[in-house]
C-alpha cells in the first residue's frame, strides 16, 4: 500500500493482477468502462441481474467476472467461458448473447491487448456456436464488432477479422450485414467519436491509460469511419477489402444515402474532423487525414466556399506534419484535395501557407517517409495550377531544398534511391510541362536553359565533381546551409561559402551519376540542344585535369569523370545509344588528346584509358582522328564506315606503343593500361607482337645474353603483371577461347621466352625489378593462378637455374646433414655449380631464387610429370627451411664476419619458412606419385643424417626438431594410409647406426626381425640411436601406436593404383621389431620405456583398436626373449628381493633383452592386458627351453628367475583370507606347473648347503629359480600373510626340506660369510617363514630369529658408526674447513653403508615382519602351549630385535640432524643414501609404527645415552623435514613425536621452566606472561617465524609441506594435554601472541573455496572440486576425533587434493583447540569476497560438528555447585547459565552463531535479581570476555566465570584493570598489590598497563608501584 500519486503517474489502489483480488471487490458495484455508457447512461444496471437467471450460472459466474478490473481475472474469465461455448448448445448461448452484448461493448476497448484478443477469441467461438440465433442480437453487436477490425494491434485486430468472417464466411455476406446495420455503426462510432479521457472510466484508472485508451478509440473509430463509408459510397472498384464482388447488394443505394447523410452529419458536427488534427497522437491525425480523404472522395458537395476558407489552409499547409507515420495519408488526401478543388489555391497565401512549409519539409527530408513523399512529389506538382508565382524562381527553390534534405540522418540507401528518382522525375517534368508556365519559344527556351544551368551543372554536377575517392572513409560533399529568406540565385552563387561537411555512403555518389546520366539521356531526347551547357562544362573540366600535374583534388576528380563514363559506357551499351561518345566524350578527347600525349599526367591517361575501355579502341580512335591536325599524318575519319585494320595497326605501332612503352617512372603504369586498354580482340595476335617486338628491341639487340637494360626489364614486368590481371579479369562463364587474349598460350612468344630466361640465367648482381620480371611471366603466385605466359622450355630452363641457385646456398651450409642433403639435389641437365666471387653474390642468387619462387612457386605443378625437378625444388625449400630453425637453436658466443653470413643466412630462411608457409598441404600431395615418392625420400634421408651426424647442437633440441620435421614429412605428403607407411618405412630402415639392437628384415611380408651379434655388443651405447628412438617416441605420441608400430590396412582408404603394386603384399603387418629397439634401448633424452612407451603401449592394448588377432605383443615377447636367451650369460645378474621386482630394481638388470622382458611382461599382466591363459603358455615354453636334451641351458637357467618372478602370480590362484590351506591343483596345466616345480626343487636338494658353498656350479641359479616360485608381497606384517600362491603338503615339505638343510648343515665360517650365501640364505628363511611357518619346530625359529637378529644388527652397528663419524667431523671441524671439505668428509664417512648387507638386512626385516604378524595373529587366536609361537621367550627376542630397528632409525636421523648443523648442503649428503634404498626404510617404518611404547622408551633413552651432539628428538625433526625425504620414515617420525613418550618433549623446548607434566592441575600460576614458553627450533621457525613468502611457493612445495607438518604437530600436543593444564594455557597463550597467522592464508590458498557457497545452497547441480571435498571432510573427520594421523598418514606421495585433506584438517583442529586464534585471524581479513567464502566453508563444514561437541560437553560438564545450574537448547544453540546466591540472581544466555566459532558468541543477560545495574553490566562483560578469549571448549569458559563469580562473594578483589577476578586468559588471581591504595593487580594486566602508558605508576592512585 502506498499514497495516491498524482494523476500523471499510475495509481497504486488498483487491484493486482490475481482473481482473489477481482473477487474482493462487491458484485453489485459498477463494472465502468468506457464501453459502458453511452453519452452519460448506463445501459444496463438494473436489470442485469434479472438476466443472469434465465441463463446457465456457471457461464454466468463467468460473465459476471468480466466486470473485474484485473486482466487476469478477465483473462480467466474469458478462456473459461470459451471452453464453456464449445460444449453448450445453441440455445443456451443466444441466452447470454444481451449481457454478452454489453460486456463485449467494454472489453472491446480495455486497456491490455491480451484481453482485447481473448475476446476476439471468445466472440468467434460464440458465433461459431450460435449460428443463425445471433442474428436477433446483429444490429447492437455490428457497431463494435466493426470498431474491433481496426484496432491498433495488428495482432489483435487480426483476431477481430476472423471472428467476423467465422459469422460472415463469404464477402457478400459481410456487406449485407454492413448494409443491414449502417445506422448502428455510424452512431455507435459517433458515440466514441464524442468521448473523452474523463468519461471513460472512474477516478481509479491512471491517467496516462486514459488518454492511451481515448487515443486508441478515437483512431480506430476515425479509420472504421472512413473505411465504411469508402465501402457504402465509394463505387463499386473503390470497396476495400469487397472489390471481388460484382453485383450490387439488395439495399445499397438505401444504404448509401443513409452513408452520405451521416457523413455530411458527421462532417459538419465535428468541425471537419480539424480538432483531430491538433491530437498529439500521430495515430490520430493519421485517421484525421484518411477521414478527410475519404470525404473528399464520397461527399465533395459538404466543402462549400464558407468551409473552403478553413479547410484548404489546414489541408495545404499539412506539410508542418512532422511524424512520417501520418504522411501515407496526408498525402492522399491533400493530393485528392488538389485534384477535386483546383480553386483552392485562391483561399491560401500561398507563399506563407504552401511554400514556406513546403520548403522546410523538403530541407528535412520529409521528416523521415522519403519512400512516401519523393515518389509524391511530381504528382503534387503536377496538381499545381498555374498559380501567378515566379514559377523560375519557384522550380529553382523546390531543387534547392528538395537537394539539401537528402542530408537528412539515418537516410537508408532505399532512401537515397528514392530521392534520386524522384528528383530525376520533377526536373525532367519541369523541362516537358515549362509551357505550362511560359507563354512563347523564348521564354520557354530562357526557363529550360536556367533550369539546367543553376540545377544540373551548378547543383549536380558541382556537387558529383566534390565526391571524394577515399578507400577508408564515408565520401564528403559540400553544402551550403540555406536559410528560407535568401533566393535561388544567392543559394547557387554562395555554395562556395558557409561550408559544411556532410558524409555520405560511397552508393550516393553511383547514384548521383545514374542520376545525372538519365537527365541528360532525356533532355538529348527531348530537347538535344540544351545539352551543349553541359558539354561545354563537361569538356572544361576534364581539359583542367589533363592541365594539372601533381594536384591531390585533381586525382579525386579524374576518379570522379572515370566513373561517370564507366556509367555511361552501361548505359550506352544497354541502349545501343551513341550521343554520349559524339556529344561529350569524342569532342572532350579530341581537344585533350594532344595535351596527355605531351604532359604524359598519369591522371589524364587514365581518363584516356577509361574511355577506351568504355566505348572500345576503335572508336576512341575514330573520334581522335576526326580532327586532322592531331599528328595522325594522312589518316583521316569522317564518322561513315569504320577505321580499316591496316590504319588501326599503323597507328598502334607508330604512335600508341612508342608513347606508352617510354612513359617516364610517374605515368608508366597509366600508359601500360592504355596499351594494354587499345587491344583489340580480332588483332590480339598483330598488336602483342608489336608490343613485344618494342619492348625487347631484338632489331638492335641480336639475341645476345644481357641485352635488355634495366628499364626494358622494369616495362616489361609492369606489362606482363597488367597482361596477367587483364586474363583474370576475363568474367567467369565467358568461353575464353574465343578471344584472343583469353588464354595464356595466345601471349606465348619467343622473343618473352628468350628475354625471361636470360634475365633468369644471369649472375649477380640484379636488378630491382628482375624478379618481378620473372614472376610475371611465370605466374603460380597462388593455387588458382598457375597461368604461364613462357613455354614449357622456357619454364624448365628458368626453374632449372633457380635450383642451382639454391643448391649453392645449401652446400654453402656449416651443417654436415644440410650438405649431405644438397648433394641428394642432383638434377640431370643442371649445370655444375658454379663458383661465385664470394658468399654475399651466393646469398644474392639464392635470395634472386626465392623472390622467384615466392611468385611463381604453384606453376611448378604444370610440369611435374616425368621431372624431378619439382621434388627437388620442394625439397630446398624444406632443407633451408629446416636449416634456419636449427641455426636458431645454436649460440654464437663471437661476432665478425662469419657472424654476419650466418645472420643472412637465418634471414634467408626465415623469409623461405615464410614462403613454405603460404603452400598448403593439399599442393603437395597434388603432385605426382612418383614426384611425392622422390619428394619424401630425400625430406627422410636429410632428417636421419641430422639424427646421425649432427653434433654442434643439443640433443634434446635435435629431437624435437627432427620429430616435427618427420611429423612435417607425413603430415604434407600422405594422402592415405599407405603411402604413410612407406615412408615410416624409409624412416626406419636399417643402417649401420641404427637400429642398436634388432635388424628387421623388411623385404619379408611378415616384418620379421634378426639380432645384431656381430655388428653390436651389449655394453654400446650410440647416442644417434637413442635420438632416433626418443623422436621414435614422439612420432607415437603425436600419430598413435596404430599408425607407426601396428601397421594394419586403413578401412576408409584404399591406396592409390601405383601404390598399391608396392603393398599389395604387405598391408597387414606390424613392427614388433620396433618397440623391442625401443624397449631394449630403455633410457633416451626426454623419455624411458617405462615412463613413457610402455603406458602408450599399454594403452593401446586396452583399446578398441587392439585386435589380439595382429599378435603385436606375442611377437614382441618372441624377439625379447630370443634375445635374452642370446645376450643372457653377458650380463651379471643380481636377485636381492623375496618379491617381485619394481621399477627402480629393473634398472640393476644390465642385459638390455631381458630388462624389457621383465618390465614388459609386469605391465601386460599388472594391467590386465594378458591373463593366466598366456602365463601358462609362456611358463611351458620356458620350461621346454630350459633343457636341451638331457643337459641344462645356462643360459635360460639364468635368466628364468627373474622372468618367472613375474609370471608366477597369474599362475597361482590363491584364494584371499585362507592361509596356507593344502591346495591340490585342479587342472592338467596347474599339475604340470606344480611337478614342474616339485622338480626344480628336487634338483636344487642335490647340491650341498650354502654354508658349503663350491663354485663352478649352478646352485646359485637353481636357489633363485625355485625362490622365484614363492611370491611375497612388497608390504611385511600380517598384511603379507596373504599368500598369492597356495602350494601342496607334497611342495610344502620339499621346500621345508631344503630350509632345514641349510640348518643341518656343517657350518663354516668362511662360506657363510660369502655375499651370495648372504642372499640366498635370507631370500631362503622369508620364503620359508612365510609359506612353511606352520611346520616350524622351536629349533626352526631360534634358527630364524638368530640370523635375523645377526643380520639386522650388522646394519645397526653400521649405521651407528657413520652416526658417530658425521659426529666427529662436525664437532672436530677445524676453522680452515670449508664447505667442500667437510662435504667430502661426510661423503666418506658415508661410505661405511655397505649395500649388500644392507639388502640382507631387508630380507631379514621382511622375515622378521612375517614373524611379527605371526605372533599377533596367534595371539588373537585360541591359547594353544604347544605352538611354538606361543611361548613368552620370544617376545624378549623381538623387543630386542624392534629396538634395534628403533636405534637403527634413530641413528640415521642423528646423522642427518648432526649433519644439518654445519650446512643444509650436509643434510643432503646423509639423507641421498637412504634414497638407494627405498624398500629397506619402508620395511623399517612399518616396523617402528608397530612398535610398543616400551620399545619405544628405550630407544629413546638409549639415544640420549649415546652422548652425540643431538639427540632423538632433533634425529626424528631431521628425518620428518629431511631435504631428501623418504615418505614412510618422514611418517614413522611424525608418528613418534606425537605419541608417547616424545610428544612431551617434542614441542616445547627444554629450556623451559614449565614442562607438560611437571606441574599439577591445582597449582596456581601468577608468573606473568613474558616469562613465555619458548617452541624447539626446529619448530619454531615454522610457527613463529614463518616468512610471508610461503604463500608465493608452489601448493605441493615441500616447504608448504613441512609448515603443515609442524602445525600438525602442535595441534596433536594441544589436544593431547589436559584441558586444565597451566602449561596448555601457557603454552596458548604463546601462540596467541607469538604464532603467524600467514598459516591460515596458506591453508585457504590450498581450498577451492569458489564452490563452497554454491554448496552450502545446496545446489545439487554444482559439481564439488575433489579439493574442495576432501578438505571439508577431513575438517570435519578432525573435529569428530581429535587427531590428524589419518590424514598425515595418506599425504604420500605429495599432491594438490592430498594437500587439501591435510589442509581442511590442520583448519578444523584450530578451530576445536585455538578458535580465538582463528577467530583474531578472521576479523582482521579486509577481502570481504575472502571472508564470505571462509564463513561459508566453516557454516557449511565445520561449524555443525564443532557446535553439537560445544554444546554436548557443556550437557555433560558437571559443575556440581547449588548455586549454578546450565540448560542447553540444541535446536537453538543457546546455553542458559543461571548463578545464585542468597537474595541475589542472573540468567546469562549464550547463543552461538551459525559459524562458530568464526563469529563472536552472542552473551546476554535475560533476568537479574538483586543485582545493581552497573556490576550487571560488569558481570555480563566478563562472561564475553571469558568465552572469546577461550582457545578450547566453552563448557571451561563457562566454568572459569563461574569461579570468578565464586571468588567475588568469597570477597576475593577484583583486578582494578580487568574488573574480573580471574584473568580472562592466564586464568590467575590478582597478586600484585600497590604499597599506597593496596589494590591488587593481574601481573598481566598491570604489564599491559605499563607498556601502553608508558610510566610504571598504579593505575589508581599513580603513585611508583
Amino acid at each position: 500500500m502506498g499514497r495516491q500519486k498524482g494523476e500523471g503517474a499510475r495509481s497504486k489502489s488498483r487491484p493486482s493482477s490475481s482473481s482473489l483480488a477481482a473477487s474482493l471487490l462487491p458484485s453489485g458495484s459498477a463494472a465502468v468502462g468506457f464501453g459502458g455508457y453511452v453519452g452519460s447512461s448506463r445501459l444496463d444496471s438494473p436489470l442485469a441481474s434479472e438476466e443472469f437467471s434465465d441463463i446457465d450460472s456457471e457461464m454466468a459466474q463467468h460473465l459476471k467476472r468480466l466486470a473485474r478490473k484485473d486482466p487476469t481475472t478477465k483473462l480467466k474469465a474469458l478462456t473459461s467461458l470459451s471452453m464453456l461455448l464449445k460444449q453448450k448448445s445453441g440455445k443456451d448461448i443466444v441466452l447470454i448473447v444481451p449481457q454478452w452484448a454489453f460486456e463485449y461493448k467494454r472489453l472491446l476497448m480495455d486497456y491490455n491487448r491480451e484481453v482485447r484478443r481473448a475476446t476476439h477469441d471468445t466472440m468467434t467461438n460464440l458465433v461459431l456456436a450460435a449460428g443463425r440465433d445471433l442474428a436477433l442480437h446483429l444490429k447492437s453487436l455490428m457497431g463494435p464488432w466493426w470498431f474491433s477490425q481496426f484496432d491498433p494491434v495488428p495482432e489483435v485486430a487480426q483476431c477481430a477479422k476472423r471472428s467476423l468472417q467465422a459469422a460472415f464466411p463469404a464477402p457478400e455476406k459481410r456487406l449485407d450485414a454492413l448494409i443491414l446495420c449502417t445506422s448502428e455503426i455510424f452512431m455507435y462510432l459517433d458515440e466514441n467519436l464524442k468521448l473523452t479521457p474523463q468519461s471513460m472510466s472512474d477516478k481509479a484508472t491512471a491517467l496516462d491509460e486514459l488518454e492511451e485508451m481515448h487515443q486508441q478509440v478515437i483512431s480506430s473509430s476515425l479509420l472504421a469511419l472512413a473505411t465504411l463509408i469508402d465501402i457504402l459510397v465509394g463505387s463499386q472498384l473503390d470497396r476495400p477489402g469487397f472489390e471481388s464482388i460484382t453485383a450490387e447488394p439488395k439495399h445499397a443505394s438505401k444504404a448509401r444515402a443513409t452513408a452520405i447523410s451521416f457523413a455530411e452529419k458527421l462532417f459538419s458536427s465535428h468541425r471537419y474532423f480539424l480538432d483531430f488534427l491538433k491530437s498529439q497522437s500521430p495515430a490520430i491525425r493519421s485517421a484525421t487525414y484518411s477521414m478527410l480523404r475519404s470525404c473528399i472522395k464520397n461527399i465533395p458537395h459538404a466543402f462549400k466556399e464558407e468551409n473552403m476558407k478553413t479547410l484548404a489552409p489546414t489541408i495545404l499547409g499539412a506539410f508542418q506534419e512532422k511524424d512520417p507515420s501520418c504522411h501515407l495519408s496526408m498525402w492522399d488526401a491533400m493530393l485528392l484535395f488538389c485534384k477535386r478543388f483546383p480553386e483552392c489555391w485562391r483561399a491560401v497565401n500561398v507563399q506563407k501557407i504552401l511554400l514556406n512549409r513546403l520548403w522546410h519539409f523538403l530541407r528535412n527530408g520529409c521528416f523521415g517517409s522519403q519512400q512516401i513523399s519523393y515518389p509524391s512529389l511530381v504528382l503534387f506538382l503536377d496538381a499545381l495550377p498555374p498559380i501567378e508565382i515566379e514559377w523560375e524562381k519557384f522550380f529553382l527553390d523546390f531543387f534547392q531544398n528538395l537537394w539539401i534534405g537528402r542530408n537528412a540522418s539515418n537516410a537508408s540507401n532505399a532512401d537515397q534511391v528514392a530521392f534520386f528518382q524522384a528528383f530525376k522525375e520533377c526536373f525532367l517534368w519541369g523541362l516537358r510541362n515549362v509551357s505550362r508556365y511560359c507563354n512563347g519559344v523564348d521564354a520557354i527556351n530562357h526557363f529550360r536553359v536556367a533550369l539546367v544551368d543553376n540545377v544540373l551543372i551548378k547543383l549536380l554536377w558541382h556537387d558529383y565533381m566534390s565526391f571524394s575517392s577515399s578507400k577508408n572513409e564515408d565520401v564528403v560533399l559540400w553544402r551550403n546551409s540555406k536559410d528560407p529568406s535568401e533566393s535561388s540565385t544567392q543559394l547557387v552563387h554562395k555554395r562556395a561559402m558557409d561550408k559544411q561537411n556532410i558524409k555520405y555512403p560511397k552508393s550516393d555518389a553511383q547514384n548521383l551519376g545514374k542520376c545525372i546520366f538519365e537527365i541528360l539521356s532525356g533532355i538529348y531526347f527531348l530537347d538535344r540542344d540544351q545539352l551543349s551547357a553541359f558539354c561545354a562544362t563537361f569538356q572544361e573540366n576534364c581539359l583542367e585535369i589533363v592541365k594539372q600535374t601533381e594536384n591531390i583534388e585533381k586525382t579525386e576528380n579524374v576518379e570522379q569523370i572515370i566513373k561517370f563514363l564507366a556509367l555511361m559506357g552501361q548505359y550506352t551499351v544497354l541502349k545501343d545509344e551513341t550521343w554520349p561518345l559524339i556529344h561529350l566524350v569524342g569532342p572532350m578527347l579530341s581537344k585533350s588528346f594532344p595535351l596527355i600525349r605531351s604532359l604524359a599526367s598519369p591522371d589524364a591517361v587514365r581518363l584516356l584509358s577509361a574511355a577506351v575501355s568504355v566505348f572500345g579502341p576503335r572508336k576512341i580512335i575514330q573520334e581522335l582522328i576526326r580532327n586532322k591536325g592531331h599528328s595522325f599524318g594522312h589518316l583521316s575519319y569522317d564518322g561513315g564506315e569504320k577505321l580499316g585494320q591496316e590504319d588501326f595497326l599503323h597507328i598502334f605501332k607508330e604512335i600508341f606503343t612508342p608513347w606508352c612503352l617510354h612513359g617516364n617512372d610517374s605515368s608508366i603504369n597509366a600508359q601500360l593500361d592504355l596499351l594494354l586498354a587499345l587491344f583489340e580482340d580480332e588483332y590480339f595476335a598483330d598488336q602483342w607482337c608489336i608490343v613485344i617486338t618494342h619492348a625487347t628491341k631484338v632489331e638492335s639487340c641480336g639475341f645476345k645474353t644481357g641485352s635488355l637494360d634495366s628499364n626494358q626489364i622494369a616495362v616489361l614486368a609492369v606489362l606482363m603483371e597488367k597482361a596477367r590481371e587483364k586474363l583474370k579479369e576475363r568474367k567467369v562463364g565467358v568461353d575464353l577461347n574465343h578471344h584472343q587474349n583469353g588464354q595464356p598460350d595466345h601471349w606465348h612468344h619467343e622473343l618473352l621466352d628468350f628475354a625471361a630466361v636470360s634475365v633468369a640465367c644471369s649472375l649477380p648482381p640484379y636488378g630491382t625489378s628482375d624478379s618481378q620480371f620473372i614472376r610475371a611471366v611465370l605466374g603460380g603466385s597462388t593455387e588458382d593462378d598457375q597461368a604461364s605466359f613462357l613455354s614449357r622450355d622456357a619454364m624448365i630452363l628458368i626453374f632449372k637455374d633457380v635450383l642451382k641457385k639454391l643448391r649453392t646456398f645449401i652446400m654453402a651450409s656449416s651443417f654436415i646433414w644440410v650438405k649431405d642433403a644438397g648433394s641428394l639435389l642432383a638434377v640431370q641437365a643442371v649445370d655444375s655449380i658454379t663458383e661465385l666471387e664470394s658468399s654475399i653474390n651466393m646469398l644474392e642468387a639464392a635470395q634472386f631464387a626465392l623472390e622467384v619462387l615466392d611468385g611463381s612457386f604453384f606453376c611448378l605443378k604444370t610440369f611435374c610429370e616425368g621431372s624431378d625437378l619439382v621434388p627437388c625444388l620442394s625439397a630446398a625449400l624444406f632443407i633451408i627451411g629446416w636449416e634456419c630453425n636449427m641455426a636458431n637453436e645454436l649460440v654464437n658466443s663471437s661476432y665478425d664476419q662469419s657472424m654476419e653470413i650466418t645472420n643472412a643466412r637465418m634471414n634467408f630462411g626465415e623469409a623461405l619458412l615464410s614462403l613454405r608457409g603460404k603452400i598448403s598441404n593439399a599442393f603437395w600431395q597434388s603432385l605426382s606419385i612418383p614426384s611425392q615418392k622422390r619428394l619424401g625420400s630425400i625430406l627422410i634421408l636429410t632428417i636421419r643424417s641430422a639424427i646421425f651426424k649432427e653434433d654442434k647442437v643439443n640433443a634434446n633440441e635435435i629431437i624435437s626438431l627432427c620429430s616435427l620435421w618427420m611429423a612435417e614429412v607425413l603430415e604434407c605428403l600422405c594422402q592415405d594410409h599407405y603411402q604413410g607407411q612407406n615412408f615410416l618405412d624409409l624412416f626406419l630402415a636399417n643402417s649401420d647406426v641404427w637400429p642398436l639392437w634388432i635388424m628387421p628384415d623388411s623385404g619379408c611380408a611378415k616384418r620379421t626381425a634378426s639380432f645384431k651379434i656381430k655388428e653390436v655388443s651389449i655394453k654400446t651405447n650410440t647416442s644417434g640411436s637413442h635420438k632416433f628412438v626418443a623422436i621414435i617416441e614422439k612420432l607415437i605420441s603425436a600419430l598413435g601406436i596404430d599408425r607407426v608400430i601396428t601397421v594394419c590396412g586403413s578401412k576408409t582408404l584404399s591406396p592409390t593404383e601405383e601404390a598399391s603394386k608396392e603393398l599389395a603384399t604387405s598391408c597387414f603387418y606390424s613392427r614388433a621389431w620396433l618397440a623391442a629397439e625401443i624397449l631394449c634401448t630403455w633410457k633416451w633424452e626426454g623419455g624411458s620405456a617405462l615412463g613413457s612407451f610402455l603406458p602408450l603401449l599399454c594403452s593401446y592394448a586396452k583399446s578398441e583398436n587392439y585386435s589380439p588377432k595382429e599378435g603385436l605383443l606375442d611377437s614382441i615377447v618372441n624377439i625379447l626373449l630370443d634375445g635374452a636367451l642370446v645376450y643372457g650369460a653377458s650380463g651379471e645378474l643380481r636377485f636381492f628381493n623375496v618379491w617381485s621386482i619394481s621399477s627402480d630394481e629393473r634398472e640393476i638388470i644390465e642385459e638390455p633383452f631381458l630388462r624389457a622382458l621383465v618390465s614388459f611382461l609386469i605391465i601386460l599382466f599388472t594391467e590386465n592386458i594378458w591373463g593366466r591363459d598366456q602365463a601358462v603358455i609362456l611358463f611351458g615354453l620356458l620350461a621346454n627351453k630350459l633343457f636341451i636334451g638331457e643337459s641344462v641351458n645356462a643360459e635360460c637357467l639364468r635368466i628364468l628367475p627373474l622372468i618367472l618372478s613375474v609370471l608366477i602370480r597369474p599362475l597361482c590362484s590363491t584364494v584371499s583370507g585362507e592361509l596356507h590351506r593344502d591346495a591340490f591343483p585342479t587342472s592338467h596345466e596347474e599339475n604340470q606347473i606344480c611337478d614342474t616345480i616339485k622338480d626344480w626343487i628336487q634338483r636344487t636338494l642335490l647340491f650341498p648347503p650354502l654354508t658349503a658353498w663350491e663354485t663352478g656350479q649352478d646352485m646359485e641359479e637353481w636357489l633363485h629359480l625355485v625362490l622365484s616360485c614363492y611370491p611375497l608381497t612388497v608390504v611385511g606384517g600380517s598384511k603379507a600373510l596373504n599368500l598369492e600362491r597356495d602350494i601342496d603338503p607334497v611342495e610344502r615339505s620339499l621346500l621345508l626340506d631344503l630350509f632345514r638343510k641349510q640348518k643341518h648343515a656343517a657350518k663354516s665360517a668362511a662360506a657363510s660369510q660369502l655375499p651370495v650365501v648372504q642372499i640366498l640364505l635370507s631370500k631362503l628363511i622369508a620364503v620359508s617363514v612365510g609359506y612353511c611357518w606352520t611346520e616350524f619346530s622351536e629349533e626352526d625359529w631360534e634358527f630364524v630369529l638368530f640370523h635375523l637378529r645377526r643380520w639386522i644388527e650388522s646394519v645397526v652397528v653400521m649405521m651407528e658408526e657413520v652416526a658417530e663419524n658425521v659426529n666427529d667431523v662436525i664437532i672436530n671441524r677445524s676453522s680452515s674447513d670449508d664447505k667442500e671439505v667437510i662435504l667430502k668428509k661426510l661423503e666418506h664417512a658415508a661410505l661405511l653403508l655397505d649395500s649388500l648387507r644392507i639388502n640382507v638386512a631387508r630380507n631379514a626385516l621382511y622375515a622378521f615382519s612375517l614373524f611379527s604378524g605371526l605372533t599377533e595373529l596367534q595371539n588373537a587366536e585360541d591359547a594353544d602351549n604347544s605352538n611354538p609361537l606361543r611361548r613368552e621367550r620370544w617376545d624378549l627376542v623381538k623387543d630386542r630385535i624392534v629396538e634395534g630397528i628403533l636405534r637403527l632409525f634413530f641413528s640415521t636421523g642423528v646423522a642427518e640432524a648432526i649433519a644439518s648443523s654445519s650446512y643444509t648442503e650436509a643434510s643432503s649428503v646423509i639423507a641421498s643414501t637412504r634414497l638407494d634404498h627405498p624398500h629397506f626404510w619402508d620395511l623399517i617404518a612399518s616396523i617402528i609404527v608397530d612398535s610398543s611404547l616400551h620399545a619405544r622408551d628405550r630407544a629413546v633413552r638409549s639415544v640420549e645415552l649415546w652422548g652425540l651432539s643431538k639427540g632423538p628428538i632433533s634425529s626424528l625433526y631431521a628425518i620428518l623435514f629431511s631435504s631428501k625425504p623418504v615418505p614412510s620414515l618422514q611418517y614413522a617420525a611424525y608418528f613418534i613425536l606425537a605419541t608417547e613418550p616424545v610428544s612431551n618433549s617434542a614441542i616445547i623446548n627444554k629450556g623451559t621452566t614449565y614442562l607438560v607434566g611437571n606441574t599439577t592441575d591445582n597449582c596456581d600460576i601468577d608468573s606473568s606472561s613474558e616469562e613465555g614458553i619458548q617452541l624447539r627450533e626446529d619448530i619454531s621457525c615454522m610457527i613463529e617465524k614463518l616468512p610471508y613468502e610461503i604463500l608465493e611457493v608452489d601448493l605441493v612445495a615441500q616447504q608448504r609441506v613441512y609448515v603443515f607438518l609442524a602445525w600438525s604437530l602442535l595441534l596433536s600436543h594441544l589436544l593431547s594435554s589436559s584441558s586444565s593444564s597451566p602449561t596448555r594455557e601457557r603454552l596458548i597463550q604463546h601462540i596467541q601472541e607469538s604464532a603467524n597467522s600467514t598459516i591460515l592464508d596458506c591453508i585457504f590458498q590450498q581450498i577451492p573455496l569458489e564452490l563452497s557457497s554454491a554448496y552450502s545452497l545446496k545446489k545439487k547441480d554444482i559439481e564439488i572440486p575433489a579439493e574442495l571435498l576432501e578438505a571439508a571432510t577431513a575438517a570435519a573427520r578432525a573435529i569428530s576425533t581429535g587427531s590428524l594421523l589419518f590424514d598425515v598418514e595418506s599425504l604420500w606421495p605429495v599432491g594438490s587434493v592430498k594437500m587439501a585433506s591435510l589442509a581442511g584438517a590442520i583448519f578444523g583442529l584450530m578451530l576445536r583447540v585455538l578458535p580465538a586464534y582463528v577467530r583474531q585471524w578472521f576479523s582482521d581479513l579486509r577481502d570481504r569476497s575472502a571472508s564470505s567464502l571462509i564463513e561459508s566453508f566453516t557454516k557449511s563444514w565445520c561449524s555443525p560438528p564443532l557446535i553439537a561437541d560445544e554444546l554436548s560437553q557443556i550437557k555433560k560438564a558437571s559443575f556440581a555447585d547449588e548455586n549454578f545450574s546450565v540448560s542447553v537448547s540444541k535446536s537453538a544453540n543457546e546455553v542458559v547459565a543461571t548463578y545464585t546466591k542468597d537474595e541475589t540472581g542472573m540468567d546469562l544466555v549464550i547463543r552461538l552463531p551459525p559459524s562458530y566459532p568464526l563469529r563472536s558468541v552472542d552473551v546476554d543477560c535475560t533476568r537479574s535479581l538483586g543485582i545493581s545495574e552497573v556490576k550487571q553490566r560488569k558481570w555480563l562483560l566478563s562472561m564475553i570476555s571469558f568465552v572469546r578469549n577461550q582457545n578450547g571448549a566453552l563448557a571451561e569458559a563457562i566454568r572459569i566465570w563461574k569461579n570468578n563469580f565464586d571468588k567475588e562473594f568469597e570477597g576475593v578483589e577484583e583486578c582494578p584493570i580487568c574488573y574480573s577476578v580471574i584473568h580472562t586468559v592466564n586464568h590467575s588471581l590478582p597478586r600484585l598489590a600497590c604499597k599506597t591504595c593496596k589494590h591488587k593487580f593481574h601481573s598481566a594486566c598491570l604489564y599491559k598497563w605499563f607498556s601502553t602508558s608508558h610510566k610504571s605508576t598504579c593505575p589508581l592512585c599513580q603513585s611508583p608501584f
